[in-house]
């Protein structure tokens, strides 16, 4: 067996996590906090009830929820800016992935005072982050357990990912009643976002007995769970389990790394701020097709583990099986009714080409085989 390593924070799970926020940013040291969240966070209610945890303690904070949707360098400069202007020495984070990815940049800037875009790669981050708690409010993104950081280039219009143990958090506080308050089509769109991070951590060509583990156990969970959060979102038994899901998924890719399908929505992101986890989706199931000659054992195991009986064209009845869970779920539209264009695809394809996770995707794909997929995808 060849050798591997496995990363992940201390993360308590479970409803009622959140609550913990203040009392473990105090034994983190805390004096104030630098509270990074979002807008739709803000209107959803959760920044407040973790700035009263806070307050409890008797620690003091500065918000900052400056943040787009994909979260951009200047953004995480900003945080930084006001991170040092403030005093502050902890980072705590409530969110879906994009406050939890430029809470982790803002981290990077503040330790090692070079501008984000600087730290693009693996192991490039020299300095220790100030400590930083993620609060997740999606269950889906797993930037809350992950070592992973993306952040957009709005210069060269490109996603870049930060690959490093630097940015995993300290403690992660994962609550899935904090689930809630999302409406159907981000539950469907984070839902997804994990599926494929199971997916692809399980063919990852770095993948590992301890990876597959959870990443089997998340495909099962969310093609089971899925439909059933967003058409009961109050229940508590469909949100755990996605919740759950979304964790174990994070644990395997965070240490598996991924394939095409976020190298190419990394790139639809950075090029045309495309929705991640709505990219993901409807990416998927036209890359399995690309990829399952390269592992049809592995793509068969995870067919298996979504409840199919597979018998003669194992890989159709697969991508069928993913088709119908998107659309199910509310994703029906093509890349091309999002707002891509034929004439994009050779830009989006060269840059996909040269993201972080087209190493690790089972198959090597060269720049003509991720243009033929866009288009399959329009």
């Amino acid at each position: 067996m060849e050798l591997r390593k496995f990363v992940a924070p201390e993360f308590i799970f479970g409803e009622g996590a959140r609550l913990q926020a203040g009392r473990y940013a105090r034994h983190l040291g805390a004096r104030k906090v630098l509270l990074v969240t979002d807008k739709g966070v803000i209107d959803a209610g959760w920044a407040e009830e973790i700035a009263q945890c806070l307050k409890k303690e008797g620690l003091s904070w500065e918000i900052f929820a400056d943040i787009s949707p994909n979260p951009r360098a200047e953004e995480a400069m900003k945080g930084a800016e006001i991170y040092r202007e403030e005093g502050c020495n902890i980072i705590v984070s409530v969110g879906g992935g994009s406050p939890m990815d430029c809470a982790k940049g803002i981290g990077i800037v503040t330790s090692n005072k070079e501008h984000v875009l600087h730290f693009e790669g693996v192991d490039m981050v020299s300095i220790p982050c100030p400590p930083l708690i993620c609060i997740p409010t999606t269950a889906g993104t797993s930037a809350d357990v992950s070592q992973f950081a993306i952040i957009t280039d709005m210069e060269r219009k490109v996603k870049i990912a930060i690959v490093s143990k630097a940015v995993v958090p300290d403690i992660a506080l994962i609550d899935p009643f904090t689930l809630t308050t999302m409406d159907s089509y981000l539950t469907a769109c984070t839902g997804m976002d994990a599926l494929c991070h199971a997916i692809e951590a399980y063919v990852s060509n770095a993948s590992s007995p301890v990876t597959d583990l959870n990443a089997l156990e998340a495909i099962r969970l969310i093609t089971e769970n899925l439909i059933e959060s967003i058409n009961n979102p109050l229940c508590m038994k469909y949100r755990d389990n996605m919740m759950l899901a979304s964790l174990l998924a994070g644990l395997a890719f965070s240490n598996a790394s991924l394939g095409a399908v976020h190298a190419m929505a990394h790139s639809l992101g950075g090029f045309l701020d495309f929705p991640h986890g709505e990219a993901n989706a409807i990416l998927l199931s036209h890359v399995i097709s690309f990829n399952y000659d390269s592992a049809p054992e592995r793509y068969d195991r995870i067919g298996e583990w979504m409840g199919l009986k597979l018998n003669n064209d194992r890989k159709k009845s697969i991508c069928e099986k993913i088709v119908q869970l998107r659309t199910d779920a509310g994703i029906t539209s093509t890349l091309g009714q999002k707002g891509m264009k034929k004439s994009d695809i050779p830009q989006l394809a060269y840059n996909a080409i040269r993201d972080a996770c087209i190493v690790t995707n089972p198959k090597k794909a060269e720049q003509k085989d991720i243009e033929t997929i866009y288009e399959q995808a329009l």
